[in-house]
């Protein structure tokens, strides 16, 4: 029986394509390459990823785990500013010197955040949420990316 993921499976995996970009984009930057591509495909995932959480994970955490609304406020105020480095760096022109300290800024507060949402919130989230409960927010998930995926552009 192959069992798909829970939704913090889901997200723990979107964590781990986050680290991944930030290794490809770091990689690049030593190489004195533009993050283009890479920088627009780390954009993309994290205000996907960023907004399936608030919408999906947060209520039930803020609702039904132990001091979950402190740790979801917590993580809201890390999405914000996650956005904005990220509207920044979109709004740079190529070549630009504040490239890099953006870069850096936004990659220390990734990892912070990433590890943050893995130590506290998933662990607090899987102690109190049943796992019939976190399966089914899995399922939701996945439709409702497919339904997207599925509209087209």
């Amino acid at each position: 029986m192959n069992r798909r993921p829970d939704i913090l499976g889901e997200f723990t995996a979107e964590h781990r394509a986050v680290e991944d970009l930030l290794v490809r984009i770091e990689a690049d930057r030593a190489e004195d390459r533009a993050p283009g591509v890479l920088l627009d495909r780390l954009t993309d995932l994290l205000l996907s990823h960023c907004a399936a959480e608030e919408e999906h994970l947060f209520p039930v955490v803020q609702h039904d785990v132990p001091d979950g609304g402190a740790v979801v406020f917590r993580c809201i105020h890390d999405h914000l500013a996650i956005g904005q480095y990220l509207a920044d760096l979109q709004a740079l022109p190529s070549g630009d010197p504040a490239l890099g300290i953006l870069l850096n800024g936004l990659t220390e507060l990734l990892r912070r955040h990433l590890a943050t949402e893995e130590k506290q919130l998933f662990t607090a989230a899987r102690k109190t949420l049943p796992a019939a409960e976190r399966a089914a927010l899995g399922e939701r998930l996945r439709a409702e990316r497919a339904e997207i995926a599925g509209a087209g552009p």
